[in-house]
């Protein structure tokens, strides 16, 4: 299935280079004739992150949906799991985050919710594709039919809400010295705010959005600022946070990273135990650590993998009943909350066990002893190297030198040109060699 705008997750590109006015604008109108569903007003709710162009990119979403008679509810900054949730509660007909989640400022996004809060699904995307390529002239509103705009207050607070109705109504994080590092994105009031009402000493970094800081050498992708808060507050804990709030890293008292694998984990074995587990297993994706599934698999735990993508993870968990999934990049999704990854929620469940445990989070947050694992990304400018017979035949090698004793995985990025080649097993040595192998032969096909 070849798909023209939508990626893994969403429309993400260059802000008003692939991401323009007129592609947002078109999107609007596709969605929005794709989910119109009878005669009641139509509504679609979009929120959005900290990025300069969610400006540009807002307005004609609003002239998009506008157009097809669709009206529009603005939340300003809110994060993408604030969305699902809030699409669902408020009976939109559809959800639209504007965001490129932990990607730089100058790129930009949208993904689209359906009514059920979850993300639309292939099908559903390629209907929308078809008619962004079409002459939709004949099915635009009637000029008494045009939807109407406007701002909506108060959604901060929902989201704070629901967040803390997460917890047990006696949870409280007194005593806790929290770090959060809020990317600059789009969770910098409502963090910072929830631990607060927790109870918690909150030191917040990363909240001073200005357009253009977002994830800017802080946030999920880049941990050295919360790393180095955590040691200078001498705080229990450090959370990061990407753009959009819907994945989360963890930092431990020494400075120390605590991975989506390791979070899956600890989830994991806390919701077994107290009978929360819907079923015996959990999702994660092809990139998950094979220790964690030594790990897992020894306390009776099955590890499903799905294609990498937290949309892919999800599909699974409902096809199967799960309500635990994730990636190791940070995106955790507990389905008895939420509809799509949420970081925040994640956190929380994270803060709440520390406030059980009463001990250094070093101490029981790293759960396993991951196996050696090498990833590495090459980038090119055309064409499709994982063809090359060159490169064909570096995997094959690859494959066979590893001879059953870790895993390896060469995929294409869904989100920019970029070949992910990731390798694994119990000797370093070994992954890192086939990693550099294939490396070399894609940098070779693409010169």
């Amino acid at each position: 299935m070849v798909r023209k705008y939508f990626g893994t997750d969403g429309v993400r590109g260059p802000a008003n280079k692939k991401i323009t006015p007129e592609l947002a604008m078109k999107i609007g109108q596709a969605a929005g004739i794709v989910f119109r569903n009878g005669d009641h007003r139509h509504r679609v709710l979009i929120g959005k992150d900290t990025r300069l162009s969610g400006y540009m990119i807002e307005n004609a979403l609003v002239a998009g949906f506008t157009s097809v008679g669709m009206d529009v509810l603005l939340t300003g900054p809110i994060p993408t799991p604030a969305v699902g949730v809030l699409s669902r509660s408020m009976r939109a007909d559809l959800g639209v985050m504007i965001s490129a989640s932990h990607n730089p400022y100058d790129d930009n996004g949208i993904k689209i919710f359906g009514p059920d809060g979850y993300k639309l699904s292939d099908q559903v995307e390629m209907d929308i594709e078809a008619l962004i390529d079409s002459d939709m002239s004949s099915k635009l509103a009637k000029s008494t039919d045009l939807g109407r705009a406007k701002r909506i207050d108060g959604v901060q607070d929902r989201y704070i809400e629901f967040a803390k109705h997460t917890l047990p109504k006696s949870m409280s994080f007194d005593g806790l010295r929290v770090v959060i590092d809020c990317a600059n994105g789009a969770a910098y009031r409502v963090a910072p705010g929830t631990l607060w009402e927790l109870g918690a000493d909150v030191v917040s970094i990363g909240d001073e959005p200005d357009g253009f800081n977002i994830n800017k050498e802080c946030g999920s992708t880049n941990l050295g600022a919360v790393s180095k808060k955590v040691r200078e507050m001498r705080a229990d804990i450090g959370i990061a946070l990407d753009g959009d709030a819907d994945r989360v890293m963890i930092v431990d008292e020494r400075g120390q990273v605590v991975d989506g694998d390791q979070v899956l984990a600890l989830i994991a074995e806390g919701w077994k135990s107290e009978g929360r587990l819907s079923k015996p297993g959990i999702v994660a994706t092809v990139m998950s650590n094979l220790g964690l599934e030594r790990h897992l698999s020894g306390l009776g735990i099955e590890l499903l993998r799905t294609p990498v993508g937290d949309r892919y993870v999800l599909e699974k968990m409902r096809e199967g009943n799960y309500n635990v999934g994730g990636e190791p990049s940070g995106h955790i999704i507990l389905s008895d909350y939420a509809t799509t990854g949420d970081g925040f929620v994640a956190a929380l469940q994270i803060l709440a066990e520390v406030a059980r445990q009463d001990k250094p989070v070093s101490e029981f947050l790293h759960r396993f002893e991951p196996l050696p694992q090498v990833l590495k990304n090459v980038r090119y400018k055309n064409g499709k190297p994982l063809e090359n017979a060159r490169v064909i035949t570096a995997i094959e090698s690859a494959e066979k030198r590893l001879n059953g004793k870790g895993r390896l995985l060469v995929r294409p990025s869904g989100t920019e040109p970029v070949i992910r080649v990731m390798g694994e097993g119990d000797d370093a040595v070994l992954v890192e060699a086939v990693v550099n192998d294939i490396c070399e032969a894609l940098t070779q096909s693409a010169a």
